[in-house]
């Protein structure tokens, strides 16, 4: 997976197309990462104790790799990523500018 923690993102494609925000927790066995502020949904808290009144929460749920672009701080905008070999490291690189991420 080319996304990692604390990226930040661009969404392409779903209900949030447009959006962006920095990436939570990745899921790489499934291909789902978690971003922040983006695909939230309301979940119904049933009441645990007698007396205690039941709550609506928003949770963020994971979405799609397939449906998110890496964002380039110098392009400005969703970029694709490749790969090169420097120092014998794997580094990702913006396949527009060149920018390291």
């Amino acid at each position: 997976m080319i996304i990692k923690k604390n990226d930040t993102v661009k969404i392409i494609a779903g209900k949030d197309k447009g959006k962006s925000g920095k990436v939570l927790k990745t899921f790489p066995e499934r291909g789902l990462i978690t971003v922040e502020g983006v695909n939230t949904y309301k979940k119904h808290i049933r009441p645990k104790r007698e007396g205690e009144k039941g709550d609506v929460v928003s949770v963020v749920r994971p979405l799609r790799v397939s449906n998110v672009l890496l964002f380039c701080s110098s392009c400005n905008k969703g970029v694709r990523v490749g790969a090169e070999l420097k120092n014998d490291k794997k580094i990702r690189v913006c396949k527009k500018c060149g920018h390291n991420f």
